[in-house]
């Protein structure tokens, strides 16, 4: 019973997946989100999408500097999935309530930019 119990509440706050389109139009529909990009620093200038932050998947525990606020829907990003769904089952462990893996800007068709901010 007591697994059970503690399966259930992991289920509530465990990474939820999101598709490009979908996180395309939450973001068109200024929902407030934090994209965050978790590769290093050359990719992001290299390209990323717009309007998101840089934090390398080696820092992520720098997070709460950056997010302090646990509420905070945020849609994690990196080249093809495998970065971002580690970094948000780690902001998962971290108390983050509303984690989305984005998977990779590999399969992202809309706009990107490059450059550092």
């Amino acid at each position: 019973m007591l697994n059970l119990l503690s399966r259930k509440s992991e289920s509530k706050n465990s990474v939820k997946r999101i598709s490009p389109d979908e996180a395309k139009k939450r973001l068109d529909a200024n929902e407030p989100v934090v994209l965050l990009d978790v590769r290093e620093k050359a990719e992001y200038a290299n390209q990323h999408i717009p309007n998101s932050i840089n934090l390398p998947l080696s820092n992520i525990l720098a997070v709460g500097q950056i997010l302090p606020d646990k509420n905070t829907t945020i849609f994690v990003y990196c080249l093809s999935g495998g970065r971002s769904q580690s970094a948000a089952s780690q902001l998962v462990k971290m108390g983050y309530q509303n984690v989305y893996n984005l998977g990779g800007i590999s399969s992202w068709k809309y706009e990107t930019v490059s450059g550092s901010h």
